[in-house]
């Protein structure tokens, strides 16, 4: 490695060459007992090697930690929000604990010690819901607290950072009826989330924009899985009379629906268009390449940590509320129907 490349070396790198998980390292850096003694003897051989550190803040006051919390720490969504973080508070001198909350009140419990253990300068929750008893739990760290894509409307005493779902998945079914698709499925995300719901509306104002009615037949649920996303298009595709195109609410769903089309004999995108929504690094590699909303994904996780950051010289919120926008990225899985 490069002297240069030592100089940038991010947790991501270290986990990446130890064969650990980013939460590994981080435990590590952190001085958590719960790590095995070989992995941590070559992890801290990594740290030294490349003189990664957790650098002094000067002079603010802060704790210089931020805890990121997720519920699964199994997808490219989340290495991009690590990436983002951790783009912001490697500058700043400040470390990063990454940490998932699994479902079970004991494991919620845990989780809560632990952030009531340590000093840190803020909780970014990149997690789908925060009810009101974790939100009041919360509050009473005396931390501020920063939800990236949201349930609902947060806890007025809670900051939150988005993208434009509406108009980014309104744009994605704009650009598949210019293409003539008019039998356009959609496979939407869990129902009780923001994000899914405005992407859902966003379908539906494209085709009543275009006086085409909404058949319900075509709308299917999802869970923001591959698996789901498969099931989903599986589905839409056995219908007497199936789509043309398919709008999956995430980029995970998209390859779903890219294996069932490949089960069917439909050929990407001769037979079949596909569109996602997110933008992970992977939708450029898939052949072929996947049509998809870019959202700025790391670009949210950054603005979360900066958030908190100010935060903590400021002692609040400049605004509650962070919407970026979104684009979409024509790739070479949607093309005109066949005749």
């Amino acid at each position: 490695m490069t002297e240069a490349k030592k100089n940038r070396v991010t947790i991501s790198d270290i986990a990446r060459e130890a064969g650990v998980s980013v939460p590994t390292v981080s435990k590590v850096l952190n001085g958590r007992p719960e790590v095995a003694a070989h992995t941590r003897e070559r992890v801290e051989k990594l740290i030294t090697r490349y003189n990664y550190s957790r650098r002094a803040s000067h002079g603010s006051g802060r704790a210089g930690l931020i805890d990121l919390v997720f519920h699964t720490l199994d997808n490219e969504w989340v290495l991009e929000i690590v990436r983002g973080v951790e783009s912001v508070t490697h500058d700043a001198g400040v470390g990063m604990v990454v940490s998932a909350v699994h479902d079970g009140r004991k494991t919620e419990r845990a989780w809560l010690d632990n952030l009531t253990s340590r000093r840190s300068d803020g909780i970014i929750l990149a997690v789908t819901e925060l009810g009101p008893r974790h939100a009041e739990q919360l509050h009473g760290l005396g931390v501020p607290v920063i939800i990236i894509d949201s349930l609902g409307q947060p806890d007025a005493r809670v900051a939150s950072v988005g993208a434009t779902n509406w108009s980014g998945a309104r744009a994605a079914v704009e650009h598949l009826l210019e293409l003539g698709h008019r039998r356009i499925g959609f496979i939407g995300g869990p129902p009780q989330l923001q994000c899914s719901v405005a992407r859902l509306d966003g379908y539906r104002s494209a085709l009543m924009a275009a006086e085409i009615g909404v058949d319900d037949a075509l709308v299917a649920d999802g869970d923001f899985t591959h698996d789901r996303g498969e099931r989903a298009a599986e589905e839409l595709l056995a219908l007497p009379d199936p789509p043309t195109a398919i709008f999956a609410a995430n980029d995970q769903q998209a390859l779903g629906a890219y294996r069932a089309a490949e089960r069917r004999g439909r050929r990407l995108p001769d037979d079949l268009s596909v569109v996602g929504f997110d933008n992970l690094p992977m939708a450029q590699w898939i052949s072929p390449a996947l049509t998809t909303v870019n959202q700025p994904v790391a670009t949210m996780a950054a603005e979360a940590a900066r958030m908190v950051l100010r935060h903590s010289e400021t002692g609040r919120f400049d605004t509650h509320r962070v919407e970026l926008a979104t684009d979409l990225v024509v790739r070479g899985s949607t093309a005109g129907p066949r005749s």
